[in-house]
């Protein structure tokens, strides 16, 4: 799907970059090992989606660079829409390097003047037609953090979106070593106020709101405009409520190789599964058995689950209830 579709599912706006992601060592000297992939958080939503059967394109800015033409060629590959792709010929393409030891994965960026960051709210009259066309726009605290003028645009294109009828997803994703605590707490509330569905992670809304149970946190999102909201728990799976119900729907016990883009897999299956007509239930459900399959390998994309995967493990998990 290289090309714009009259419909899509969704579009997901923010930041791709090159992702360096150590492995293992293997040498006596211990010198750390990297592979080479690719990761951003709504590239990596946008990704999972695809190969969960939506129709997906991508809005962002990439350098006019070796990277970026890398990035083409994947969401090309990944049937991710990339006529609304923009490139930018002052800018590189950012990057960012995982490390891992036994407290979990760590982040270093190298991503000061990506092209992404110089979005404007401008590139909207790029994008306008595609979000229009979409039953969902996706965004997340990174596509807020990662420059004023992409927070401008971010907030532009969810305006735009509640105009046309087109809801909103955002995804908190907390990156303090982008921003202020106090600028993160101002936009992410104002974004919360225009999305349709929030997706918090327990440990983001604790550093934003010092809230640390999951009840308060749901009550905190609804207050401030979120008619849908699902908590990721993690291994313990999510929290979903609707503004008048709620169900806790239980994670997959598996033994983690690395956990990045587990969050961005949740989102993408979560959407994809809306899309195609669950209810926030039955989309949670499915969205925690993608999630627990992509932290089975190493990177953000490669593990990311295809549909027949998820069903597999959806299958097992019903047949073990029913014994």
């Amino acid at each position: 799907m290289n090309d714009l579709h009259t419909n899509l599912d969704i579009v997901a706006l923010g930041e791709a970059m090159v992702e360096f992601n150590q492995r293992p060592h293997e040498e006596a000297y211990d010198a750390p090992l990297y592979q080479q992939g690719f990761g951003g958080d709504t590239s990596n939503a946008a990704i999972a989606a695809a190969r969960a059967g939506a129709r997906v394109a991508y809005l962002t800015r990439l350098g006019s660079d070796r990277w970026g033409d890398r990035l083409m060629d994947l969401w090309q590959r990944e049937n991710v829409g990339t006529t609304t792709v923009l490139r930018d010929a002052q800018a590189p393409t950012g990057m960012y390097f995982v490390s891992h030891d036994a407290h979990g994965h760590h982040f270093s960026y190298a991503r000061a003047g990506s092209a992404a960051s110089r979005m404007q709210p401008h590139d909207l009259t790029h994008w306008a037609d595609s979000i229009a066309h979409s039953q969902w726009l996706h965004l997340s605290g990174i596509s807020l953090a990662i420059s004023a003028s992409a927070c401008d645009t971010a907030f532009a294109a969810m305006a735009h979106a509640r105009n046309v009828g087109t809801r909103v997803a955002l995804d908190s994703n907390l990156r303090l070593s982008l921003w202020p605590l106090a600028r993160a707490q101002a936009c992410i509330r104002h974004a919360v106020s225009l999305c349709d569905l929030f997706l918090p992670s327990l440990e983001d809304m604790t550093a934003l709101t010092g809230l640390a149970q999951a009840a308060d946190i749901i009550a905190w999102s609804h207050a401030q405009g979120a008619a849908q909201v699902v908590l990721k728990l993690g291994a313990d799976g999510a929290l979903a409520s609707d503004g008048k119900n709620q169900q806790r729907l239980p994670g997959h016990p598996v033994t983690a190789v690395d956990a990045t883009g587990a969050g961005d897999c949740f989102a993408g299956n979560l959407l994809a599964r809306l899309s195609a007509g669950d209810d926030l239930w039955a989309a949670t459900s499915y969205a925690n058995a993608a999630a627990c399959l992509s932290v089975q390998g190493f990177g953000a994309v490669g593990p990311l689950p295809t549909r027949e995967a998820v069903l597999k493990v959806l299958n097992a998990s019903a047949k073990g209830a029913a014994a």
